[in-house]
């Protein structure tokens, strides 16, 4: 199970971060909560595939999603 999620999450957040900025780009009020959510994907996906790296980009975004 593991192995599927490091396999094919990062499609799913790829996907969901595109949308989620085109909603945004367009001031859809839903964008934001899209956005919050995205991000514990991306957090759920860090910690199995234990790509540390991205620990910063996760913060950033979250900062930026929760204004």
């Amino acid at each position: 199970m593991v192995q599927i999620l490091q396999d094919y999450l990062p499609w799913l957040l790829f996907g969901i971060t595109v949308y989620m900025t085109l909603l945004a780009g367009s001031n859809h009020p839903k964008a934001w909560l899209l956005g919050l959510l995205n991000q514990a994907l991306w957090l759920t996906w860090i910690i199995i595939s234990e790509e540390w790296g991205f620990i910063p980009l996760t913060i950033t975004l979250r900062i930026v999603t929760g204004k």
